[in-house]
């Protein structure tokens, strides 16, 4: 069994069973997270081909959690810091409280190299502009799939302009319904229609910033 097929495949229990393997055979914890990078890098292009759709991304996304909830102890033990490309400040917005979205995006930026602060669901603007002046992140992610969520993006975009924060993020949305219509709407720099395009999108902002 190959580690990167069996993440690829969704194999969940095979692919606790290799970690824990690898793990006891004192296997670089850096490396495996390069493996998992692989694979996750393999899910993203199946999903934009359409070979697989939400329900894989989801699932890829729990198989994500089991392996960091193993690696992260290992990898702070050998004091192993990765050089992250960005920060990305995240969040389902004030009003709904959807996390599987949120959810698989984090964990999509995270397995790509970025440092994510996960401020959960129901996340009012004040604590937006917390986490802004706190993390100093180069990217807010604003998540919400009720259509109620758009009238609080606008509100907590607007609320980062009064704060004088609105020029040091860009900002992007994602959620059952949102479209570029809903970019224009809040004010929001763009919107990822899918994890991996959130992905796109973080990479091309901290590239530039």
């Amino acid at each position: 069994m190959d580690f990167i097929t069996e993440i690829v495949e969704l194999n969940e229990d095979s692919v606790k069973e290799l970690l824990k393997k690898r793990l006891e055979s004192n296997d670089d914890p850096l490396k495996i997270m390069d493996d998992v990078k692989g694979a996750m890098k393999i899910i993203g292009e199946k999903f934009s081909n359409k070979e697989y759709f939400l329900p894989e991304l989801i699932m890829s996304g729990e198989i994500l959690r089991d392996i960091f909830e193993v690696l992260g102890p290992k990898l702070k033990e050998s004091n192993i810091t990765e050089d992250k490309k960005g920060r990305v400040l995240l969040g389902t917005v004030v009003g709904d409280i959807h996390d599987i979205g949120k959810d698989v995006v984090r964990f999509m930026l995270d397995a790509n190299g970025f440092e994510v602060l996960d401020l959960g669901v129901d996340v009012p603007a004040e604590k937006f502009i917390e986490g802004i002046k706190e993390f100093k992140p180069q990217v807010v992610a604003l998540s919400g799939f009720l259509t109620l969520a758009f009238d609080s993006m606008k509100e907590i975009i607007q609320k980062f302009e009064e704060a004088g924060l609105r020029d040091t993020v860009k900002v992007m949305i994602g959620g059952g319904t949102v479209d570029k219509n809903i970019v224009e709407y809040v004010s929001a720099d763009a919107y990822g229609e899918s994890a991996v395009e959130a992905v796109a999108l973080a990479s091309k902002w901290t590239e530039v910033r």
